[in-house]
């Protein structure tokens, strides 16, 4: 008897749900397709690079769920308040609504900081600010869709009678929370107000070539709580955006990425100077990497079995003078080798005879 009476149910609420449903269904089916035919329509008659295309290109899946998960909502509240489980679709169609235009506004932001970026280039005599405005607009683009997903899940949470019943247990004891949040937090508070004084004081940004640690690395992603930096053999260094803020670190790029370096030659007393003057101009003149700029020689120490000459040059950039430093390090030993070579460096011994006993 029971069984036949959840059958008749059943058979009920099915046959209730059948114009509902394939109501619900049609409208979204119609509402998403027309969504890509005036899409598609937009597309073809806007050019791909400009502003508004780039907007819409980055957004379009989101607003497109948005939109489709709107007309369910709106079927299902003109439905029959006598549907059977009618109050659990709707709350989901809610969760799924508010999920999506999350989505939406994280795609939306994106776009945005994409697009300043894409209207800052970086051209000639003008790289400094177009790496200035890159690093700026992409954490803060960041910090922003950290806020929306947090306001999103608060959202979504708050269409729960349970969690909307704590309430007001949870602003009873909003103070206390808000201290042991607080110290939990600090790393991540900590590195976020960190990235934001690196983004409003600019120490460095995007491409910037630093010195951490020991390692010489450029600035490859500013993210909200830490900085990758890709090291020279293509190792990322990942490293907390707090350590930049207590720690001193060397910006190889901060105002030109133009860079002098040194190469230390250890000679003979006896070795003349002015063939390694002549000599080292001459490397650096054939030097595809040196900028004409600094080309130095000078005696820079004297030890007790030889001297130390330095050669001081500079190039356009990092790269160049690590490559312009070896190639004159090894021109200058190979023309001491071999025209030179009694005046390499050498150990003096006395000898000293024991008279005889």
């Amino acid at each position: 008897m029971k069984d036949s009476i959840t059958l008749n149910a059943l058979q009920a609420g099915l046959q209730g749900w059948l114009y509902p449903g394939l109501t619900a269904l049609l409208s979204v089916v119609i509402t998403y397709v027309a969504f890509k035919g005036v899409l598609a329509v937009i597309q073809r008659l806007t050019r791909r690079k400009t502003v508004p295309r780039l907007f819409l290109d980055a957004s379009a899946p989101a607003l497109g769920a948005v939109l489709a998960l709107l007309v369910l909502n709106g079927v299902l509240e003109a439905a029959s308040p006598d549907l059977p489980l009618l109050a659990f679709f709707q709350h989901a169609a809610t969760l799924l609504l508010i999920i999506a235009i999350t989505w939406a506004l994280v795609r939306c932001t994106s776009a945005i900081g994409e697009v300043i970026v894409s209207l800052n280039p970086v051209l000639e005599g003008q790289w400094k600010r177009a790496r200035k405005v890159e690093t700026q607009t992409r954490f803060l683009v960041r910090v922003l869709n950290i806020l929306i997903v947090i306001v999103g899940i608060g959202a979504a949470l708050v269409t729960f009678e349970p969690v909307r019943h704590l309430g007001s247990g949870l602003l009873a004891s909003a103070g206390i929370g808000g201290i042991i949040l607080g110290f939990a937090a600090k790393p991540v508070l900590s590195n976020l107000l960190a990235g934001m004084q690196i983004a409003l004081t600019q120490p460095f940004r995007i491409d910037d070539v630093l010195h951490v640690q020991g390692e010489w690395c450029w600035v490859e992603e500013v993210t909200a709580t830490y900085v990758v930096l890709r090291v020279w053999d293509l190792r990322r260094l990942v490293v907390p955006l707090q350590w930049f803020i207590e720690n001193p670190f060397q910006n190889w790029s901060r105002n030109d990425t133009e860079l002098t370096g040194p190469v230390f030659i250890h000679v003979d007393y006896s070795m003349p100077i002015e063939p390694l003057r002549t000599e080292f101009n001459r490397l650096l003149q054939q030097a595809p990497q040196w900028n004409g700029n600094t080309a130095t020689v000078q005696v820079t120490d004297a030890g007790d079995t030889n001297i130390e000459v330095r050669l001081l040059m500079s190039a356009k950039d990092s790269s160049g003078l690590w490559d312009l430093r070896c190639a004159v390090r090894e021109g200058m030993i190979t023309f001491i080798q071999n025209r030179f070579p009694e005046h390499l460096p050498r150990v003096r011994a006395r000898l000293v005879e024991k008279p005889d006993q």
